[in-house]
């Protein structure tokens, strides 16, 4: 586990999903400079006046287009969705999970009930052409928006960033940077669960001490 610094370029972002999480994230991404498009299932002509609204900056595309011309794609699709997505479609590219598997809320989906192993490292063997990073899970998309603050701000906030490709992860890590969030990287999508619902830094406003602190001490229990 270790704290990310901004040193590599910002890369070109496609986020898959227009729903709540993922328009919030083609707008703060935007904001930030980024290189946004954001794609749906189908045409983006559906998505386009919703796109104009809550993520202008962001351009609608489909999902094919948006996916080739992208360096880090970011998988914010409904999670009942995901056994019916293509493998193929994200094949070669950084991936980042920002779902969750929550039963309470979701009800029980049988890919992910197995308890051997986190969502995100289910998401990543189905995704076995793709390099996975957990990311965005633990941080409400309302939350995303009002917590940025500038690098230094002494209420900046923690996100953790979590894969098993030091390079995918430090990509990443460059996105949530530039979005205005300090970064804690973890050096295993194992390690991720931490972020998942009931995990120890889930919904919780941390710094950098306090969320490296709260993973450890979970940790050690």
């Amino acid at each position: 586990m270790t704290s990310a610094a901004h040193t590599h370029p910002s890369p070109r972002l496609a986020v898959l999903g227009a729903g709540h999480v993922g328009a919030t994230l083609a707008r703060v991404a935007a904001e930030a400079g980024l290189d946004v498009s954001i794609a749906a299932s189908g045409d983006p002509a559906t998505i386009a006046l919703i796109t104009q609204v809550l993520a202008p900056g962001a351009e609608p595309r489909w999902a094919a287009d948006a996916v080739r011309d992208a360096d880090v794609v970011v998988l914010a699709i409904p999670l009942h969705r995901f056994p019916a997505f293509a493998p193929g479609l994200v094949a070669g590219k950084i991936v980042v999970d920002a779902m969750n598997y929550w039963p309470p809320i979701d009800g029980v989906q049988e890919m992910f009930d197995d308890d051997r192993y986190g969502s995100s490292e289910i998401v990543a063997r189905r995704l076995a052409g793709s390099t996975v990073v957990k990311a965005f899970n633990h941080i409400g998309y309302h939350e995303l928006e009002s917590e940025r603050r500038p690098p230094g701000a002494p209420d900046r906030r923690s996100l953790g960033v979590a894969g098993d490709d030091p390079a995918a992860v430090a990509s990443v890590a460059a996105i949530v940077e530039r979005i205005g969030y300090d970064v804690i990287a973890m050096d295993s999508l194992r390690a991720g669960r931490a972020f998942e619902p009931g995990g120890p830094v889930f919904g919780a406003a941390l710094s950098r001490d306090e969320f490296a602190l709260a993973v450890r001490e979970a940790a050690a229990a």
